[in-house]
């Protein structure tokens, strides 16, 4: 006969499975290495699609407060965050162009929180201009000090808008070439005209010549619904590898409300087609975007009263994916 499961085994058991999505976390870039493109498709170091969810942090320059290690750890261990986004704002006040330091302190809070924490992390020109010399000079010093690391990614243009493809096409061959000089492998994340939206005219004209790139969409899901999708599904078929870094459930105004079920038409399609993705923001400004209450730590520690309601989708959206995620790949 059997014997009963005793309630200290049991709590242990609890315990043990309430962990697991953290340890995993721990060891996500220690288990799949460094990244690179297959095809149409983001694999790790053994050649296996990975799909990868976190977060983007808000502006650097408006909400510096989030821009340290303990945050990127909570998001690790709490959100099951496996990637995170350290948006560098360009020309804004405070600023990369006019406090170049601070900034960079900023951003390295976040890469090496990342580094700590066992996950990704992207380094975003968040700009919606050409700034060539100045992104040319960062990339150039973070791809020198980081570029060892398989846990970086380089998004070199946040989300052009006005400037036609030609213009981004040169402006982005010339960021590309000053992260080669210090880093041959790490992948590269290139936006297109109109906020990342642009596929087709992506597909129909690459970047040519140059290995672990991936495009970026970027969509608000009760502004954007099936055209782009569409727009999306022409540049898979052309074999264009698309990295979503940047994405929410409201307008693309960053207000008004959640529209839940295109959002999940996204998220579906974004799973369906192994893209990896992640949500605007961590931020505590008063609009729908922000996922954080202006109750929310500096240093994370949040619980539910500090979440927004898209703060509290975001993270139930996480702990799911990125759970399931890890337990099948096990």
């Amino acid at each position: 006969m059997k014997q009963p499961i005793g309630p200290r085994l049991l709590h242990f058991l609890f315990f043990l499975f309430m962990i697991m999505p953290a340890i995993t976390q721990a060891q996500l870039v220690a288990e799949h290495g460094r990244l690179s493109v297959k095809g149409a498709q983001l694999v790790d170091a053994k050649g296996k699609p990975l799909v990868l969810r976190g977060m983007s942090f808000g502006w650097h320059n408006w909400w510096p407060r989030f821009y340290n290690e303990s945050a990127v750890q909570w998001l690790a261990s709490d959100w099951y965050t496996t990637v995170v986004r350290a948006a560098m704002g360009v020309e804004p006040e405070g600023g990369y162009i006019k406090k170049p330091s601070e900034s960079k302190e900023k951003i390295r809070a976040v890469i090496d929180g990342a580094i700590k924490a066992g996950i990704y992390v992207i380094v975003d020109w968040h700009s919606h201009n050409i700034n060539t010399a100045e992104a040319v000079a960062f990339f150039k010093e973070i791809s020198a000090a980081y570029g060892k690391y398989p846990n970086i990614i380089y998004e070199v243009f946040n989300e052009p808008d006005h400037e036609s493809w030609a213009d981004v096409k040169k402006y982005s061959a010339e960021v590309i070439a000053a992260i080669r000089a210090n880093d041959k492998e790490n992948i590269i994340l290139v936006g297109s005209p109109h906020w990342d939206q642009d596929l087709k005219i992506v597909a129909d004209d690459p970047l040519k010549g140059y290995s672990n790139i991936m495009y970026t969409l970027h969509y608000y899901a009760a502004s954007h619904k099936q055209s782009l999708r569409d727009q999306a599904d022409y540049a898979l078929a052309k074999g264009i590898p698309i990295f979503i870094s940047e994405c929410a459930g409201m307008e693309a105004t960053g207000n008004g409300p959640i529209n839940y079920e295109e959002w999940q038409r996204w998220i579906d399609w974004s799973e369906a087609n192994k893209i990896s993705w992640l949500v605007w923001s961590v931020a505590d400004k008063d609009e729908t975007c922000s996922v954080l209450k202006s109750s929310a730590a500096s240093e994370g520690k949040w619980d539910d009263r500090d979440l927004k309601e898209s703060g509290l989708k975001t993270k139930e959206y996480l702990r799911y994916y990125n759970r399931v995620n890890n337990r099948s790949a096990r």
